[in-house]
């Protein structure tokens, strides 16, 4: 199962990596180097946090990455669908599948991936190039503020659900008949 697991991640990592190869090249040449730089972000930002896991040995960490990137891009591409053919489908710039944002909504979901799982040392600079992610979107006008805002809770969300924290620690309050405590739980 590892070395299958293992074949499957190196495959989706080439196969993102070509990809990214050819978008920002046909990106850079219509709008500018804006736009490229928030495509390549776009793939960087969540192949970090598969990255992290696999080169940190969290097997567990991989299985929640794999499980928060599917649910997220189901998800946003059922919306996408959706919502194409209301008013919230149009961009800005008279193309469709506006609402929400495909882009911001990878970024988000690996940087929200990044922050659970490994804390904000990763988390806070990733959230940092979603941001920028979802500013090139709308400076653009490839989208709307409310696009990129929706896919960003969206993917905020969805990791939220199927992200746990490694090496958490959780302080909670117990009631019971007759007592009162707190429970300290530490995963390893």
């Amino acid at each position: 199962m590892k070395i299958f697991l293992k074949r499957y991640l190196l495959a989706c990592l080439l196969i993102a990596t070509l990809g990214l190869h050819a978008t920002p090249a046909m990106a850079a040449k219509e709008h500018g180097p804006d736009i490229w730089a928030a495509d390549i972000l776009t793939g960087v930002v969540p192949l970090t946090g598969l990255a992290v896991a696999y080169f940190t040995n969290d097997t567990e960490g991989q299985k929640q990455w794999l499980r928060n990137i599917v649910i997220n891009q189901v998800i946003t591409t059922g919306m996408r669908v959706g919502f194409n053919e209301t008013s919230l489908g149009e961009r800005p710039d008279g193309n469709e599948y506006g609402f929400p944002s495909g882009h911001v909504a990878c970024a988000m979901a690996g940087a929200t991936f990044l922050g659970q799982r490994y804390g904000w040392k990763w988390g806070a600079p990733a959230y940092l190039a979603s941001a920028y992610v979802a500013y090139v979107r709308v400076d653009n006008d490839k989208h709307h503020w409310r696009d990129v805002i929706a896919a960003g809770a969206l993917a905020y969300g969805v990791s939220l659900l199927t992200v746990t924290p490694k090496n958490a620690t959780f302080l909670a309050p117990v009631i019971g008949p007759g007592f009162i405590g707190l429970r300290w739980q530490r995963s390893f």
